[in-house]
């Protein structure tokens, strides 16, 4: 599993460290870690219903908060569970981009065993960083 719970971090919130060996893999594997706080089992997800969402920022942590909000408001919005299908950071220093197919179903009680329903994602100690080959994103929710 390419990311972990951090319970020691933030006990009122849900807290979690993604990591990937590229941008994209870190960038996936958050997106997985904030639904799978709200879902008990990934795989009840069904790709029923797939888009397209593009976003543009000129700094990697901004672009991933961004993206973790898009996800929690299809899921408030349309009441949509979504994970990433594919996805792809493209740019500069000056500009990147985010483009991701993402995939998934509307919530249903009966097949999805929720947990706990995600609200926002914080700034509180919100990091991403590359070290010794790794891409590392710190993420806290409020739950």
């Amino acid at each position: 599993m390419p990311y972990r719970y951090l319970p020691d971090i933030a006990t009122a919130d849900a807290a979690f460290e993604a990591i990937g060996t590229t941008r994209d893999e870190m960038f996936a594997a958050a997106a997985d870690a904030m639904t799978n706080v709200m879902v008990e089992d990934l795989a009840t997800i069904q790709p029923l219903e797939q888009f397209e969402i593009v976003l543009k920022d000129n700094e990697l942590d901004l672009l991933l908060f961004a993206f973790l909000q898009e996800l929690i408001y299809y899921k408030d919005a349309r009441r949509l569970l979504l994970r990433p299908a594919s996805l792809s950071i493209t740019g500069s220093d000056s500009i990147l981009e985010l483009r991701a197919l993402v995939a998934g179903e509307e919530i249903s009680p009966g097949r999805h065993s929720m947990i706990v329903d995600v609200k926002a994602v914080t700034l509180h100690r919100f990091s991403v960083e590359h070290r010794d080959g790794v891409w590392r994103a710190t993420v806290i929710l409020d739950v």
